[in-house]
């Protein structure tokens, strides 16, 4: 944030301005015609532009029309400055969607305040355009097993309620989504939902993340493109809720000053003088046993105490196999609106298939695996077992399989190296290639772009046989 256009023929108000907003913190580009500036627009994002209203190549508020046409995601706010200002000119800019109407000579003092009212009015507008895209993707939770039954159940008796909320499961479970369903059943429904994946963030940010900073405290010590200033998720969250992924994985240096955020419902930002007060609901969500990390010495007990007001648990799918069909229409769905294939249905010697398997990836591992069939096979209508990945189809096969922690293990994370993984991703390839030719060996290799030699020779590496 905090990028500024300044939009001016005249080079001595450019480097005036330009010297003043980046002493303030901004960082500051600058053009001298209007063909300039929408050039760079085009080419990257500006909070703020500050844009001359008579300039060589045409008007500026015949610019301010164009400015006001571009993608809606990145259009800035536009103050008009003008050594000729009229009462009629300012009323034009105004409709045109101009957010400020400034006289020269500039009142620095006055430009320094409409600028930073402009960038919090971009904030602003920012914030809401993400609140309109989480409206469109609530979360819902899928399933009709007795533990997602119980589970709907817990969430619409807590959601109404402040109570802070720690949810564990296992990765891939869908905490994520247990989280924007108690924010969408809230009090609070009608506000942001932040999320922060506490494992993703470097220590060194962590904070910055968390809390913000102010001007001259950018991690690292900024640099070309860093923004001067920057608002944390506690604040971004203030009046809805801040969801915590892997909360487990913060620093105990970090979790401290978690814990005061936690109690006091403030915070003070790096490089500021004075505490933001934040109203924020917190769901924290973890794979870790924090009882065992607390008894470690890698989690702090207050924290846990001060997290865990209302523990939910997400149980893995390999103990709610039968909410399996309903996942996979969802995803169907999901992927086929996606991919131009809405009718898309899974047979059912897949989804028995797909029950038998043990899903160590658990619900993220199913909807990968169905945004990949759906891609590998585009003209079927109906997904059949032989359309399932090789690791699923195997282990669906024999049981057996996935214990022998060899070669022929069907657990993905269990390859000994990257070549059998290659060579299982391989043999599911050419099978399925084999099976669209209709068993037709030369067309196969042709649809392959391999000889039919070569096919032979490596389908006999990788112990694929004719019959099969």
């Amino acid at each position: 944030m905090n990028h500024v256009l300044i939009v001016d023929d005249e080079s001595d108000i450019r480097e005036s301005l330009q010297s003043i907003l980046e002493e303030e913190g901004y960082v500051v580009t600058t053009a001298a015609t209007a063909g300039e500036a929408l050039a760079l627009l085009s080419d990257a994002a500006y909070d703020v532009v500050l844009l001359d209203i008579w300039l060589p190549d045409r008007d500026g508020l015949e610019a301010l029309g164009q400015i006001r046409q571009m993608d809606s995601a990145n259009v800035p706010e536009v103050i008009i400055i003008s050594g000729h200002g009229t009462i009629e000119a300012a009323v034009r800019a105004t409709k045109l969607g101009a957010y400020d109407f400034l006289e020269k000579p500039l009142s620095l003092a006055r430009t320094l305040i409409v600028v930073k009212n402009a960038m919090h009015t971009r904030q602003m507008r920012e914030d809401n355009a993400e609140f309109q895209r989480q409206l469109a993707t609530r979360g819902t939770v899928t399933g009709n097993s007795v533990p997602m039954k119980a589970l709907r159940q817990q969430i619409k008796l807590m959601a109404p309620t402040n109570g802070r909320v720690l949810i564990f499961g296992e990765s891939g479970t869908g905490k994520e989504l247990i989280g924007r369903a108690m924010h969408a059943q809230s009090l609070r429904k009608d506000r942001v939902f932040v999320e922060l994946n506490c494992a993703a963030i470097p220590e060194d940010y962590i904070e910055t993340e968390l809390f913000g900073y102010r001007h001259g405290a950018a991690p690292g010590g900024g640099g070309t493109g860093v923004p001067a200033e920057k608002r944390g998720t506690f604040e971004r969250a203030d009046g809805g809720t801040l969801f915590l992924d892997e909360v487990g994985d913060m620093s105990l240096k970090t979790q401290a000053k978690v814990l005061r955020a936690l109690d006091e419902q403030r915070f003070l930002p790096v490089g500021a003088s004075h505490a933001v007060h934040v109203d924020v609901r917190v769901i924290a969500a973890t794979n870790k046993d924090l009882e065992e990390e607390i008894a470690r010495g890698n989690f702090r007990e207050d924290l846990f105490y001060r997290l865990n007001v209302i523990p939910f648990y997400v149980p893995p799918l390999r103990d709610r196999k039968e909410d399996i069909p309903l996942l996979v229409k969802e995803f169907l769905s999901e992927f086929g609106a996606q991919y131009g294939r809405p009718r898309v249905e899974m047979a059912e010697d897949a989804l028995a298939a797909l029950r038998q398997y043990h899903w160590p990836g658990n619900v993220r591992e199913l909807r990968n695996l169905i945004e990949r069939v759906l891609i590998l096979n585009p003209k079927a209508q109906r997904l059949e077992r032989k359309h399932l990945p090789m690791l699923v189809y195997r282990d669906s096969r024999d049981p057996r399989e996935a214990r022998d922690g060899g070669r022929n293990s069907a657990r993905g994370e269990e390859f000994a190296t990257l070549l059998e993984a290659r060579e299982a991703y391989e043999r599911d390839y050419i099978l399925k290639k084999i099976d669209e030719c209709h068993g037709n060996i030369s067309r196969a290799a042709e649809g392959l772009g391999l000889e039919r030699s070569h096919l032979y020779r490596k389908m006999k590496a990788l112990g694929v046989s004719v019959k099969e």
